[in-house]
C-alpha cells in the first residue's frame, strides 16, 4: 500500500511543479513522471540537511514538490 501512496503523492507533486514551473514543464504525464522521481530526489535532499517532514501527507507532498521542482528546473536547463 505505501508504493501505490508514494505513486500518487509523486503524480501530485508533478502535476503541482508543472503548474509552478510556468513554461517548464514536459507534458502532464512526464511531469508527473518526474514527480514520483522528485520524490526520491527531494526526500535525498532532506536527508543530505537533515531536514525531517515526519512522513505524513502535508510532509511527504512537500518533500516530493521540491524534488520534483528541482528536477523540473534541470530539465529545463538541459532543454536549453
Amino acid at each position: 500500500m505505501s508504493f501505490i501512496y508514494f505513486i500518487i503523492i509523486g503524480a501530485i507533486a508533478g502535476w503541482l511543479a508543472g503548474k509552478i514551473m510556468a513554461g517548464g514543464g514536459f507534458g502532464l504525464a512526464m511531469n508527473m513522471v518526474l514527480g514520483i522521481i522528485g520524490g526520491v530526489v527531494g526526500g535525498w535532499l532532506f536527508g543530505l540537511f537533515g531536514i525531517s517532514t515526519d512522513g505524513g501527507l502535508i510532509g511527504s507532498l512537500v518533500t516530493a514538490l521540491v524534488g520534483a521542482i528541482l528536477i523540473l528546473y534541470v530539465g529545463r536547463l538541459i532543454k536549453k
